[in-house]
Parts: C-alpha cells; sequence; structure tokens
C-alpha cells in the first residue's frame, strides 16, 4: 500500500541500484543541494537562425536574428527520452527511500506515453511497470513501450487520462471496458480474485474514464505503487529544483539571464509550467512562463487542450505570464522543417517553438526559453514527417578530403597519444588543410570527456565558434569515434577519420611510432 508508516522498510540494495544506475545519469542537483549546479544538464541550443529560416520558408515571415534570441531546452536528448524522466526519477526515488515502493512490487500508472517510457528505465531494476493507456495513442508511442520493457493495458478513453467527469457514462460500456481490462490483467499474470472483489470500483471510475484514479485503485488492490504524476507534488518541486535553476545557470553561461526570458511550455500534467513559475517567481518576482494548448478539436501527444486542463491540480493560470491557444495544424510545417534537418523535436516541442515565433512576429516578446520535451522518432509514421538523414559519425580520408571545407577545425583526441610535428602535417597534408587548421586536445580533457559524457572547458575552447562540424583524428580512429558520439549527445556536430593516423602512415614513408608520443601531461 502506498500510506506512509514507519513500519515501511526502506529496500537499500534497490535505492542504490537506481542512484549507480539511473540517477547518476540523469539531471540532478549536485550534492544534494537545490542551489548547486545542476548535474547531467540536457543541452540548451541557440534555435535563433535555423527559427529565422523557417519563418521566411514556411510562412512568409522575417524576423531579425539580431534583435531576437531563442534558446531550445532540449530535454529530447535526456536520458529516457523526454522531459517525463524529471519527474519520473524524483517520484520513484522518493518512493524508495521513504520505503513505499520496493522489489518486487509492481507500478501501476496512466499515461499518455513519455511518463511510461520514462518508468521504464526501471526495468533493469527489477521493478515491474504496467501503465493504463489509450487505444488513440500513436503506434510509434505503444511500440517504444513495449520495447522499454513497459506492459500496458489499453483502454478505450481520452488520449489523455482525465480526472474523472461529473456524471457516468454509460454504464453498460463500463461493464464492458471492466471485462476488457480483466482479460489484459489475466494476461499479465495478475490475479484475477483480487480484480473481481473490486470490480464494482472499477467499473464505476470506466464509466467516468477516470483512469487516473484507475491506476491508483489499481495499485491499490495489488499492494503496488503508483506514482500519481497528475497529483504528487514532486511532479512540481522536480522542475522548480532542478529544471528551472538547470535553465538559469545555463542562460548565465551564455551571458543571458533568466529574468529577461520568457518560457513557453506545453500543457500536460503541468509539473513543468508550475515548476518553472515557482522558481521564477520566488527568485526574480516574475511571471516568464507562458503556456501553450492545442485548438480545442485537436489531438496533441501527450498535450492537453485548455479546456481539459482546467480542474487538474496543476493547473495554475495565476502563476502564468500568458495562456495561449495555437493551432497545432499551422504548427506541422514548424515540424517538418526542423525534422529535415535533423532537429529532434516531437509534437509538443513544435508547438511551444510555433507559439515563440507568433510571439515574435506580433512584437510579443524577443527572448524565448521554449521546452522542447521530447524527440521526434515515435511520432514519424504518423506524422509522415521527412528527415533528413544524419550524417555518418565515420568517414574515410578520401571523404574528409573532399568535404574539408564543411569542417570548422581538425581536432587530434587520443587518450594516451599525442601527434609530433611530422604527425601534424602529415595529417594536415592528407586532408588538404593548413597545418593550422589542425588542433591537439589534451589527454586528460580526452579522457575526461570519454568518462564523464561532457565536454571538458579545454575541449570545448577548440571547436568551432560557428557551429561548423569538427574533424576528430586519433591513433586508429577508436577513440576518436567515440569522442564524435560523446559530442553528439551533446548536440556537436563531429566525424571521425576511420584509421586515423596508422592509416594516414601506410601512404608515408614514416612509421606511426614517429608520428605520435605518449602525452606527457
Amino acid at each position: 500500500m502506498q500510506d506512509s508508516s514507519s513500519s515501511l522498510q526502506i529496500d537499500k540494495d534497490l535505492l542504490g541500484k537506481f542512484d549507480s544506475e539511473i540517477l547518476i545519469r540523469t539531471p540532478h542537483a549536485a550534492g544534494g543541494d537545490k542551489s548547486g549546479v545542476i548535474a547531467n544538464p540536457t543541452p540548451l541550443v541557440d534555435l535563433t537562425g535555423a527559427l529565422s529560416e523557417c519563418a521566411k520558408a514556411e510562412y512568409g515571415i522575417r524576423i531579425d536574428p539580431k534583435s531576437v534570441r531563442v534558446f531550445g531546452k532540449l530535454d529530447s536528448q535526456i536520458f529516457g527520452g523526454s522531459v517525463k524522466v524529471r519527474p519520473a526519477v524524483e517520484i520513484i526515488r522518493d518512493a524508495i527511500a521513504t520505503g513505499k515502493l520496493r522489489s518486487g512490487q509492481k507500478i501501476f500508472e496512466a499515461t499518455s506515453g513519455n511518463f511510461g517510457l520514462a518508468l521504464g528505465m526501471l526495468r533493469n531494476l527489477g521493478l515491474d511497470v504496467i501503465v493504463l493507456v489509450s487505444r488513440k495513442l500513436q503506434g510509434g508511442v505503444l511500440d517504444e513501450l513495449k520495447n522499454e520493457g513497459v506492459r500496458s493495458v489499453n483502454l478505450d478513453v481520452d488520449i489523455c487520462p482525465a480526472p474523472g467527469l461529473k456524471i457516468d457514462q454509460n454504464l453498460v460500456v463500463a461493464k464492458v471496458a471492466a471485462a476488457n481490462v480483466r482479460e489484459q490483467l489475466a494476461q499479465l499474470g495478475l490475479d484475477i480474485a483480487v480484480f473481481d472483489k473490486n470490480r464494482g470500483d472499477v467499473e464505476a471510475l470506466l464509466a467516468k474514464q477516470d483512469v487516473i484514479s484507475l491506476a491508483k485503485l489499481l495499485a491499490k488492490i495489488y499492494d503496488g505503487f503508483c506514482p500519481e504524476q497528475y497529483d504528487n507534488e514532486l511532479n512540481v518541486r522536480s522542475h522548480e529544483t532542478t529544471t528551472a535553476p538547470e535553465i538559469d545557470q545555463q542562460l548565465k553561461a551564455h551571458g543571458h539571464s533568466l529574468r529577461d526570458f520568457r518560457i513557453i511550455t506545453a500543457f500536460g500534467t503541468g509539473g513543468t509550467s508550475t515548476g518553472l513559475a515557482k522558481y521564477a517567481q520566488a527568485k526574480y518576482r516574475q511571471k516568464p512562463v507562458h503556456v501553450v494548448f492545442p485548438l480545442a478539436n485537436q489531438d496533441v501527444a501527450g498535450i492537453r487542450t485548455r479546456d481539459k486542463a482546467v480542474g487538474l491540480r496543476f493547473y495554475q493560470p495565476e502563476l502564468y505570464g500568458g495562456e495561449h491557444e495555437v493551432d497545432f495544424e499551422a504548427a506541422r510545417r514548424l515540424l517538418r522543417f526542423f525534422a529535415g534537418r535533423g532537429y529532434g523535436i516531437g509534437e509538443s516541442g513544435a508547438l511551444a517553438l510555433y507559439s515563440a515565433l507568433q510571439m515574435i512576429n506580433y512584437g510579443a516578446g524577443n527572448d524565448f526559453v521554449v521546452m522542447i520535451a521530447d524527440g521526434l522518432q515515435k511520432y514519424l509514421a504518423d506524422l509522415e514527417v521527412p528527415v533528413q538523414k544524419s550524417d555518418p559519425l565515420e568517414v574515410n580520408v578520401q571523404e574528409a578530403n573532399s568535404r574539408q571545407p564543411i569542417y570548422g577545425e581538425v581536432l587530434w583526441t587520443h587518450a594516451m597519444f599525442v601527434p609530433r610535428e611530422e604527425g601534424i602535417k602529415l595529417v594536415a597534408d592528407a586532408l588538404g588543410c593548413d597545418k593550422d587548421k589542425v588542433k591537439v586536445a589534451t589527454a586528460r580533457d580526452v579522457q575526461s570527456l570519454i568518462t564523464s559524457e561532457k565536454i571538458p572547458a579545454g575541449i570545448n575552447a577548440l571547436l568551432p565558434k560557428d557551429k561548423s562540424k569538427t574533424l576528430l583524428v586519433c591513433m586508429a580512429g577508436g577513440t576518436s569515434l567515440r569522442v564524435a558520439e560523446v559530442l553528439a549527445k551533446n548536440g556537436v556536430g563531429a566525424q571521425s577519420l576511420t584509421g586515423g593516423i596508422m592509416n594516414l602512415s601506410q601512404t608515408s614513408n614514416r612509421q606511426p611510432e614517429d608520428l605520435v608520443q605518449v602525452a606527457t601531461e
């Protein structure tokens, strides 16, 4: 059961595994101090140029990239795949730490997709996750849930779980739906006798399409745990104590202040908007958060229309700087544009980014941070968005030579060896570039980047300032390929030269050992 009491036993082994396998890879306040630096931040990327291009190409709108600034907060690149990872980590860790969740228990939750996918991170901890979803979900979402080891019970209800209608719907339909749920629970191996004892309560909730309360009921009768994302204050706290200060710190690193920016986010549970708003109000005495909804007749995955937000616990319009209803059909053009250029922006992010474009066009602001809640992959089949294939992470010397103009820098990245002067000259000659274009990262920085998957300041200083690609070279290509993978995770374009200097040495009269030396630092 979920009621707290002093008799609850904390599963310390489970807590340790959670911290070592999940918490360590997701955003959290370093040292547990909410005023400290946020570990594992997701990228805050300047989208101004791309949005300006899109505005002109898709909508005939001209915006001056010199007078506006639009950053995308790419939670699509978080470990776990979406902004919902943040509250999931906060809620599940608290449940384990307080003894409400232990090994062997089942987790039940109502979800429109992303929170269920976030819970999929728990499968390696031995926790069984069962989510209640709508058959209206995109096939890609259901496929991803299955791939993540999340088991689902499909219901013929609204795509966004509702807190319950005021009047009952047809009870005959509810009985049929209950029979369907019973059959699916049996297939998942749950004791149907337990369900049958509580069938009347199940039918009453299904009659009202109250999927949120149904998840709570199933957790209660099967001695499981329900995260209760729609009512759990930890949902809000995860964004107030982590997401908001994370954005604040990143804007300062870019030379800006949060007090000068509007934050735009779509509305799912309300946790993101409310958490961000509480932080900004407490620190800056401002209301910079603008909440975006699709039009009343539109379905956007995981996002509520305004009328369906009213009544939810975390819908708190008094905290917002504004609310906007936006036509998702118009936003689809922006979605296709950014997808075609390789940006990982899903439906809700496209809706929010389109809202920023409209606000700029109508003079309602110039500086924005837009929450990009998830990526595009799971929506592709239904949206038929043409996606430009990304460049491979590895290229041979002929390809690299022919594409030399696209590389802003050529960077040596190895954790043990650095090139001699002869090695640098060989690289430059093979690639047809000036020797001064070849930079050398320290072995210490390369080791740090590989182990932490973060870009050290030393390497960051060597990357092109104009966001062009970097060509990476090392001994045999293995280390530089790994560096390219890490840079890609951090939103930096890079390619590794296949075979590295080992291959290049075969075209000269020099032996590899004459071209490199052991790093001395």
